[in-house]
């Protein structure tokens, strides 16, 4: 190995049954840099950071460390954390009810009786060495989102650290949160340690890292420098084709057709009152900041929280929509802003996710037969590009991307004529996101009503005729036509839109 190399792996190969995940990808990783780790989702990021940390064997291939002469073989992240490779997943695992010291020292003390006040002392030396703005007795707990995912980076750094990998260490993070991130990144990469970024923030790769690896469908397309690799031929790489220009696909104007569902003072046990109302074929959003009130609003809509008020009508008829179900019934589907905790069943099939819906409005009564579920399964892996073994595959083992597919096939297995889609491109790559915000204004051209969420405006901005702007949970503005730019979205959501 060369002596500013941490890491490298040679011919990595890992497979699955009829999925070849990893096939002879090369990584290289120095030390003292940020190494953003790239790809669509299912391009084999993941797989590859569990070969490194043991959590998957390797098919093929070695690994070698800096300061052992062999190939080193890592059977479990135990074995990972021997050789100085740490990491730090999107999901933070530590205790919130512990302490800070806690956290960051729990298994980690010897066996008998703990010394508390030099655990104290030493976290506390840590917290501000690396300048994490958290006492050691604090209760991690009431730490923000930022400060617990940088304890958890403490925790890490503090057994021996020469590879760090942050796996999403931003997705739950807002602005400033996302800046104490990167200062503790860049002084530990000034400490010598060699860190993987993985990110589906573009702009947050140019931002902190000094090489790119890209990965596509299990195989290496190539290292950069990330100054010698544009933005634009980055997301090329990472698709495997030239960018397609959405505006191929004609928005649809404001002036939608008729009305297809109406509410007044509609409310939620988590919503204020809000009328709304949305045409035949339109595209319209709820847009604001986070806790504005977005996703309270569409979810009183379909029913997924307790009504307390507010008539509807669809297709000019009053109707009661108490429980999705009821919404259901009326053509409307619902995509949860939280796909693992709301949409996905992790443990079942693809193909059973994807008939979920289409059963629970049969009824217990009517079950699908195997063989037309298989069908319907078939019919919409294709037609989305579902990447999975089978349809007998877990939907848990898909990469998000595909796993937000499966939630789309269900929905419009329904063939439903109003379609709610909260943040449908949230953590997905550049690719998918591109075929998601495609065939929202393909379906609205074939007459379906879509409400769409995204926290990024620009992408709302793109597929929206129409925007609902939310501010405390109550509507402050709608904006349509020579309206709809970032500028007025912004200055409408700071109060200042008239």
């Amino acid at each position: 190995m060369q002596d500013d190399v941490v890491l490298t792996m040679r011919g990595i190969c890992k497979y699955f049954p009829g999925v070849k995940a990893l096939e002879n990808v090369d990584f290289t990783l120095r030390k003292g840099t940020i190494h953003a780790l790239m790809g669509e989702n299912g391009a084999g990021k993941s797989t590859l950071i569990k070969v490194l940390t043991g959590v998957y064997p390797m098919d093929g291939g070695e690994i070698r460390i800096d300061g052992v002469e062999d190939a080193i073989v890592i059977r479990s992240p135990q074995d990972a954390q021997s050789y100085g490779i740490s990491t730090v997943y999107q999901e933070i695992t530590l205790c919130p009810n512990l302490t800070v010291a806690e956290n960051m020292f729990i298994g980690r003390s010897p066996k008998g009786r703990v010394d508390w006040k030099q655990m104290e002392k030493r976290s506390g030396e840590l917290l501000q060495k690396l300048g994490i703005p958290a006492r050691p007795r604090q209760q991690l707990g009431n730490c923000s989102l930022a400060v617990q995912q940088m304890v958890a980076i403490a925790r890490a750094v503090d057994t021996d650290c020469k590879v760090l990998i942050l796996d999403e260490p931003t997705s739950s993070l807002d602005d400033k949160e996302v800046e104490m991130l990167f200062t503790l990144m860049r002084q530990l990469k000034e400490s010598g340690v060699g860190i993987i970024f993985v990110t589906h923030f573009l702009e947050q790769v140019y931002a902190v890292s000094d090489q790119i690896t890209v990965l596509r469908n299990g195989q290496l397309v190539g290292e950069y420098e990330v100054r010698e690799l544009p933005q634009v031929k980055l997301v090329e790489k990472m698709i495997g084709k030239d960018l397609e220009d959405l505006s191929s696909i004609k928005k649809k104007e404001s002036d939608a057709g008729e009305e297809f569902y109406g509410a007044q003072g509609l409310s939620s046990s988590e919503s204020r009152p809000f009328d709304f109302h949305i045409g035949k074929g339109e595209v319209n959003g709820f847009t604001g900041l986070l806790g504005s009130g977005r996703s309270e609003s569409v979810r009183a809509i379909f029913g997924a929280d307790p009504v307390t008020g507010g008539t509807v009508k669809v297709n000019g008829k009053k109707v009661k929509i108490a429980k999705p179900l009821d919404a259901m019934k009326q053509g409307i589907g619902y995509l949860p802003e939280d796909r693992k905790r709301d949409g996905i069943i992790a443990d079942l099939s693809v193909r059973e996710n994807i008939i979920l819906a289409l059963q629970v409005i049969k009824g217990i009564r009517h079950p699908i037969s195997r063989a037309k579920a298989e069908e319907f399964a078939d019919e919409y892996i294709k037609a989305l590009a579902i990447k999975t073994a089978s349809s007998d595959t877990p939907v848990g083992s898909l990469s998000g991307g595909n796993q937000q597919k499966v939630i789309l096939a269900r929905w419009l297995l329904t063939h439903p004529q109003y379609l709610i889609l909260d943040e449908p491109t949230r953590g997905i790559d550049v690719g998918t996101k591109t075929e998601i915000q495609k065939l929202v204004l393909q379906l609205a051209e074939e007459g379906k009503s879509i409400t769409f969420i995204s926290s990024e405006i620009e992408e709302m901005l793109r597929t929206c005729s129409r925007l609902i702007v939310m501010r405390d949970r109550n509507i402050v503005g709608e904006l349509k036509g020579e309206e709809l730019t970032q500028e007025r979205v912004m200055r409408t959501i700071a109060g200042g839109g008239e």
